[in-house]
């Protein structure tokens, strides 16, 4: 084994592509924007699972754990994002998956920015983000390469 197989992949070597969970925590009904992202992302080469509307956040928990995901991204317009951001990252967190990327989209006040952060969420993206800058940062910070949990 030489000292070059004990090194993480960089982005450009990686094998499989970034797995991203997209999800809608809470009563949010509107999906428009979480279904362009995930479109977009999968255009790029990531492979997306979609959850759909009016999750939980033991449902997104549950099924970033299930799908092995590199990446969370969560959408929310509702205003509930200073309740369940914080909760979905310390029950992703609880479980092990400490290398799992968590980003949220959507409209969120600058003031809540810092807080949110500080909870777990890597990133935030707002209005107007492009799919590309979103791909860009998902490719320069999601975990390096697939392992067992």
């Amino acid at each position: 084994m030489t000292a070059d197989a004990d090194r993480p992949a960089t982005p450009d070597e990686r094998t499989t592509p970034i797995r991203v969970l997209i999800a809608k925590p809470g009563l949010d009904g509107h999906d428009r924007g979480a279904k362009v992202l995930a479109r977009g992302l999968r255009d790029e080469g990531f492979e997306v699972i979609y959850t759909g509307l009016r999750q939980t956040p033991e449902m997104i928990a549950d099924a970033a754990e299930q799908e092995d995901v590199d990446v969370v991204g969560l959408s929310i317009l509702s205003g509930a994002h200073m309740t369940l951001l914080p909760r979905i990252t310390a029950l992703i967190h609880e479980r092990g998956m400490d290398d799992v990327l968590i980003a949220a989209g959507g409209i969120i006040p600058d003031a809540d920015i810092g807080p949110l952060k500080e909870a777990g969420i890597a990133e935030i993206f707002g209005p107007g983000t492009s799919i590309g800058e979103v791909a860009r940062y998902f490719r320069e910070h999601a975990r390096h390469g697939r392992h067992a949990r």
